[in-house]
């Protein structure tokens, strides 16, 4: 969350196998409801590992002869204005990326710079094709504005003091306070969206399938 700085070193390694299997095997029999593509989606709290999840299932995905088309990755951490951004990110989102997409056309964004403080470079997707694939992770991929778009939901959890762990490696321990009020407001966008609820499958701190 917040500066794009590498990993942290408390991230999970790459996910198992019957993860993959699992997700894969799901996503390529469900139906496309991004355009052409099919988007899938990695939400839970802060630190409990969506984006190495992601790139995991990114290189699966592009490996998977059952897809043969391209697989995009998109951070909800590009798309939020800041540390009070979360609830105004996936609609924007929504309009101006994912619903462009899956009516046949191009999705434009401004990457959020965390340095500056502001929206950045300008950055195009699409249109996207029979096969494709379109990785959202973050908090807030799995919100209702981008349910009607979505081929699956994975959920990702990791206990707090993990979770806090993580973080503070990552983002550095000065973002302590930013880091506990982001965690006020994901938990109530969670309750508000029932995302858990609506997860098609979900997984542990360490990948695993927990059900």
């Amino acid at each position: 969350m917040g500066s794009p700085t590498p990993a942290a070193p408390a991230a999970p390694g790459p996910l198992p196998a019957a993860t993959l299997a699992a997700v894969l095997g799901r996503l390529v029999t469900a139906p496309a409801r991004c355009g052409a593509a099919r988007l899938l989606c990695l939400d839970g709290p802060a630190g409990s590992g969506k984006t190495t999840a992601a790139g995991a299932l990114a290189a699966a995905l592009a490996a998977d002869p059952r897809l043969g088309g391209d697989v995009t990755v998109l951070h909800m951490d590009d798309h939020y204005e800041g540390w009070d951004g979360l609830e105004a990110a996936p609609a924007r989102l929504a309009r101006d990326v994912v619903g462009p997409l899956a009516a046949g056309g191009v999705g434009t964004y401004h990457r959020y710079d965390w340095y500056a403080g502001a929206f950045a470079e300008t950055h195009r997707l699409g249109p996207v094709g029979a096969g494709d694939v379109v990785v959202l992770e973050g908090v807030g991929a799995g919100a209702a504005v981008l349910a009607p778009y979505r081929s699956l939901l994975v959920w990702v959890e990791a206990p707090p003091a993990l979770r806090l762990r993580r973080g503070l490696e990552r983002d550095g321990a000065e973002v302590e306070e930013h880091w506990h009020g982001w965690g006020r407001a994901e938990q109530a966008h969670f309750t508000a969206q029932g995302t858990r609820e609506a997860a098609d499958l979900r997984l542990d701190a360490l990948g695993r399938l927990v059900g």
